[in-house]
């Protein structure tokens, strides 16, 4: 899968463990997965264009690197564990523009339903960057994009935490085209569709809602 991109810094494999244990209160996990965030936010955007600007250092005049795209970067939460990745991407770029999505799965069809979707008016010529700490099935992350791609960014990109094999692959399936980044892929899915050996459920771990 060479749109799968794992971020194995020793660092971040740290915290993941330390998220990953059940004894971990609700205020650790937050400030865990927001450390985790903004270490993982350095590599996703790596190869954001830069441009070369004459500025006045105290010293002399240099043309210096800043960010060549005039559009700022979007950050697309999907809610609502997403909010735990924003807030550490947004300690790193608090001038990013701000997404949410909110999706849920219908219990008896199974389909995938929006009920929310409120994003920057103008997509085009940005970068977007959609969070969401899991990917089990998939199937929230496959829906958040189709919307998101009519708007036709510059790029897009998916960031997550935890990864199973069957999302992965359903990720890729229907999105061949979007890089996604992780910083683990685990075992399997359960028959409850929770990932293996995974962390548990991450909204409620933090949010303190279970």
């Amino acid at each position: 899968m060479s749109n799968l991109h794992l971020i194995d810094h020793p660092l971040i494999q740290h915290k993941l463990t330390l998220m990953r244990r059940a004894e971990t209160s609700t205020a650790k996990f937050r400030t865990l997965l927001k450390e985790i965030s903004l270490l993982m936010a350095y590599e996703v955007t790596r190869d954001l264009p830069l441009k070369l600007e004459t500025i006045q250092t105290p010293m002399a005049t240099m043309e210096a690197p800043i960010l060549a795209p005039e559009k700022k970067l979007v950050v697309v939460s999907i809610m609502r564990a997403g909010q735990g990745i924003l807030d550490g991407i947004l300690e790193l770029m608090p001038s990013a523009r701000v997404g949410h999505i909110g999706l849920y799965r219908d219990p008896q069809t199974l389909r995938v339903i929006e009920y929310f979707f409120k994003v920057p008016e103008d997509l085009s010529d940005r970068d977007v960057l959609v969070v969401d700490p899991m990917i089990a099935t998939g199937n929230t992350a496959v829906a958040a994009l189709y919307p998101l791609k009519q708007g036709n960014p510059r790029s897009l990109r998916f960031l997550c935490l935890l990864a199973a094999p069957e999302g992965v692959a359903h990720f890729h399936s229907e999105h061949p085209d979007v890089p996604l980044y992780a910083a683990a892929v685990d075992e399997k899915l359960n028959e409850q569709g929770y990932i293996l050996p995974g962390l548990g459920d991450a909204g409620d771990r933090l949010f303190g809602t279970k």
